[in-house]
């Protein structure tokens, strides 16, 4: 794996000095502004490792789901059962799917049940216009489950074109269709998309059928805009094997996602004020047979409705952010009971520029009440130092927490019971990195460390007793990673190469039981490698690679390639995943599939 490093990164140097040393002619990056924090700046004052996936970068990218996109970010990840992102569990540096938290606009959609159905509602990829990936503690930032990372979808506010149509077919009896309609002027702007995905399955009961609807409109632009937006997700799909045990092949599960919410920007003086109001439900119907819903069946609805505002005010000392974020959650549960809480966060920050701009610090802290589990404090601080207009280092150090969800609490089933005395669990991460951009090149490293308490385990005293959620664990998570991306002409054709590395090496504490379910399996090495680039006029190509081990399995690589050839108003295109037959999971022992492939046709209008 080392050798695979050392060479892709020979490879990225030596474009790079031919790209001197050819004197191309190279135009900066426009630069981006991250939208998920409080405070906006642009991606390179901040003292965080953030990573933005354009819009350009997801077209090109060859893949059609958010899950098969963030897939290819190493320091992500993400844990499918099976093809199409019909589910997949998202992870960031090591942390599980509860400590990691999805936002779609600013909007976060944390749920009451269990963190297992965040990805429910990614986007279309059709109506993104970016992905704000941001990596370390950020509960001081975005409130609770944000123990690990965050990741943002920005929605588009207008579509370049009226209409665009896609039809896909390909293995496994896969068949996409998707119409994305628009229309946009300077006053107002409405986005609508509708998606359907059906499959035959690529092993015993792994059929599926997905339908996703996306409205977004904007109105009175010129004067106090605002912005809204709607979305409703379901997902019918056979789970062979993606619970329990692998021998379960007969399960089933239906799930239901619907946001909608209501947002303003409004700019007065000195201050910017951002305020949002929100509602989101979910639904998760399981079945352990199939054919027999009576033997084993739960239900699970939950809903989160809230209202947040943030504002920020630039002065002589720097620049402060404010916010204020009420949310009730609740659930109603065949399994876990019908439960409710209510959330109340206060976000307080402050930049201090000093040294004629060249230090920057931030201290922060948010303030959570939460009416089952008390009042929680959540401080930190970022620190930032520009070493020349192309260098910049940077640190940063918070506490971060996750409140146990109901599922932890209160789920019961012949083997496994919650326990209603849980306490969050917390870890205190520190972080230093380095970011270096040179025109068309860009280098971001960093280290970490994050000591985790109170960790969740399900253990039993005896091998006949039920497994309890406890609060047993302790684990110190150090780790590595860079990204490196470049990009360059051949000829007068654009291309761009991205090499990322993630190293994580967990300590975990043992415990005094004999019976633990507890298993931590990170990626210890993620290697993920991108190309994609202009062949000709009108023909792309892209090539994805990425090389992961983790403790608990033998090592894997998957290869997957795509090819878009566009004729006016006509786009050809073909994607191969898994092209080298690699046998692997990345979940419960759920094998991915093998080799397979998509043919597409899209047109606009």
């Amino acid at each position: 794996m080392r050798i695979q490093l050392l060479a892709l990164l020979c490879c990225i140097q030596t474009l790079v000095a031919q790209q001197n040393k050819d004197s191309i002619a190279t135009k900066q990056l426009s630069e981006v502004i991250v939208s998920s924090t409080r405070i906006d700046l642009p991606l390179q004052e901040n003292a965080r490792t953030i990573q933005i996936i354009s819009k350009e970068t997801i077209r090109q990218s060859g893949v059609t789901t958010v899950a098969d996109l963030l897939q290819q970010v190493a320091g992500i990840d993400i844990r499918r059962r099976g093809i199409a992102g019909i589910q997949a569990d998202l992870y960031i540096r090591g942390g599980s799917f509860d400590q990691t938290l999805l936002l779609i606009d600013g909007v976060k959609l944390d749920n009451a049940q269990t963190g297992h159905h965040s990805m429910n509602l990614a986007l279309p990829l059709e109506v993104i216009e970016r992905i704000e990936i941001v990596k370390g503690p950020a509960a001081r930032v975005f409130g609770q489950n944000a123990f690990t990372g965050a990741i943002n979808i920005v929605t588009k506010s207008a579509i370049e074109s009226r209409g665009v149509m896609t039809y896909q077919a390909g293995s496994y009896g896969q068949i996409n269709a998707e119409l994305t309609l628009g229309s946009s002027n300077e006053k107002a702007g409405i986005i609508a998309h509708y998606t359907r995905k059906t499959a035959e399955g690529y092993r015993y009961n792994t059929d599926f059928t997905n339908e996703q609807v996306f409205l977004k409109g904007e109105f009175n632009k010129d004067k106090l805009p605002i912005a809204f937006i709607a979305t409703f997700s379901e997902r019918k799909f056979g789970a062979n094997g993606f619970y329990a045990l692998p021998s379960y092949a007969d399960q089933y599960e239906e799930t239901q996602g619907s946001l909608v919410a209501f947002s303003s920007r409004i700019s007065t003086n000195n201050w910017l004020f951002k305020p949002r109001i929100y509602w989101r439900r979910g639904q998760d119907e399981y079945i352990f047979v199939r054919s027999n819903p009576a033997i084993y069946r739960n239900l699970h609805i939950t809903h989160k409705v809230g209202a947040s505002l943030d504002a920020s005010n630039t002065n002589k000392l720097g620049t402060t952010g404010l916010g204020v974020d009420v949310a009730r959650v609740s659930i109603a549960s065949n399994n876990l009971g019908d439960r409710d809480r209510i959330m109340t966060t206060l976000f307080a920050e402050h930049r201090f520029a000093l040294a004629e701009n060249l230090l920057d610090l931030t201290p922060g802290i948010a303030l959570t009440n939460y009416t089952d589990f008390g009042t929680q404090f959540f401080p930190g601080i970022d620190i930032g130092y520009r070493l020349n207009d192309k260098m910049r280092l940077y640190a940063n150090v918070g506490y971060t927490y996750r409140i146990p969800t109901f599922t932890d609490l209160y789920y019961s089933d012949p083997t496994t019971l919650g326990n209603a005395d849980l306490k969050p669990e917390e870890a205190l991460t520190t972080e230093l990195g380095w970011r270096w951009k040179q025109n068309r090149f860009e280098l971001t490293t960093a280290v970490f460390h994050r000591a985790a308490e109170n960790l969740i385990d399900y253990v039993r005293a005896s091998e006949d007793g039920r497994f309890e959620a406890t609060n047993i664990r302790k684990v110190n998570t150090v780790g590595l990673e860079f990204e490196a991306n470049t990009q360059f002409t051949i000829g007068q054709q654009d291309q761009q190469l991205t090499l990322g590395y993630t190293y994580l090496n967990d300590d975990v504490k043992e415990i005094d039981l004999a019976f633990s379910r507890y298993s931590i399996n990170s990626l210890r090495h993620h290697l993920t490698f991108n190309y994609r680039g202009s062949i000709t006029k009108n023909l792309r190509g892209n090539i994805a690679i990425k090389h992961a081990e983790r403790p608990l399995q033998d090592p894997y690589q998957v290869v997957d390639l795509g090819i878009q050839w566009q004729l006016k108003d006509l786009l050809l295109s073909f994607s191969a995943n898994n092209i080298l037959n690699e046998v692997y999971s990345e979940s419960n022992l759920v094998p991915m599939p093998l080799g397979n492939g998509l043919l597409g046709l899209q047109v606009t209008f």
